[in-house]
Order: structure tokens, then sequence, then C-alpha cells
């Protein structure tokens, strides 16, 4: 599937389990919950920021 200019997808590749609430809202604003999920989104640099904030628990998809 070819990637639209302006996406970024992510991928979750760890439990939010014991990580602090800020985080686990950080996951659900970039709509994964689940390991091994991916979510395609704008890239803005809000999500840039959330994804920095995140970036142990997942990763981005080239």
């Amino acid at each position: 599937m070819a990637q639209q200019a302006g996406t970024v997808t992510v991928e979750q590749t760890r439990s939010p389990i014991g990580r602090p609430a800020d985080q686990r809202q950080t996951l659900i604003g970039l709509k994964l919950n689940k390991i091994g999920r991916r979510s395609t989104l704008i890239d803005t640099p809000a999500v840039r920021g959330m994804i920095a904030k995140i970036a142990h628990l997942v990763r981005v998809v080239e």
C-alpha cells in the first residue's frame, strides 16, 4: 500500500502496562491500544510530538 504524502504510520510495539497515565492517553490519542496495531495519521508537529513522547512504545513504519 502506497503511503500518502504528509502522513505517518505508527505501530505499537510495547504494552502501556505500568506506564504513567499520560503515556496511556497519548497511545489512545494516536488511535493505538494493542500491540501490533497500526495507525496512519496526518504528519503534523503535534503528532510528531506525541510519537516522541512514547517513542519507547511505538515505531514509525516506513
